[in-house]
């Protein structure tokens, strides 16, 4: 029974130490808000850089009217390649559905994921489904039959391209641009361009990632 209690005693202080530890090791860490997000730079590209990057294009592609409809209704919208052109990996879906989800938002426009020029932006699952049309396990009124797909009016596509400058002794500014263009399918012509600058300055020993 000692033994018992013994054994108790010392698991309960080895969990009780186990959770200090992990106290100790997390005291430093904390949540960024958009009231301290701003202490959190890098010369790389951020949340805040994809958010700001992502608002001025969809911002000046709104205001266009590239997306009014004559007669009303909504464009179909295909995502084209969005080409990475620095020295930096970059996540460039973050970046494109952030002004995806701006487009849908306004109405103006519908995005279609049965074709584009990334594969991570394709749902596979339109296609298969589509395959199950001999399969006698389905209602063959539930699956989509042939000619039901839109061909978008228009397709997306971009390049982030990166620049770095020393400015002096202990300086480099970073620059990254992110270049936009939305065409029209069937003419073959851009009818709405953007460039948005996010502009980074930091010490030389500091690493661009």
């Amino acid at each position: 029974m000692k033994a018992t209690i013994s054994l108790n005693k010392i698991l309960t202080a080895l969990s009780l130490g186990f959770i200090l530890a992990l106290t100790g090791c997390s005291s430093n860490i904390e949540y960024v808000t958009k009231d301290n997000a701003e202490d959190a730079v890098t010369l790389g590209l951020d949340s805040q850089d994809f958010e700001q990057a992502a608002q001025e294009s969809l911002n000046s592609l709104i205001s266009s009217n590239a997306l009014n409809k004559p007669g009303g209704g909504r464009y179909v919208v295909a995502i084209g390649k969005i080409i990475n052109d620095t020295t930096i990996r970059i996540d460039t879906d973050m970046l494109v559905k952030k002004i995806r989800i701006g487009m849908l938002q306004s109405g103006k426009a519908v995005i279609t994921t049965a074709i584009a020029g990334n594969s991570n932006n394709v749902d596979d699952l339109i296609y298969d489904v589509r395959e199950l049309r001999d399969n006698d396990e389905f209602k063959k009124d539930t699956i989509a039959g042939k000619g039901t797909l839109y061909a978008p009016d228009f397709s997306l596509t971009g390049k982030i391209v990166q620049r770095i400058a020393r400015t002096g002794k202990n300086k480099q500014l970073v620059e990254y641009y992110l270049q936009l263009t939305l065409t029209d399918i069937k003419s073959g012509l851009a009818y709405w361009e953007n460039e948005s600058v996010v502009r980074k300055l930091g010490s030389n020993k500091s690493t661009v990632w």
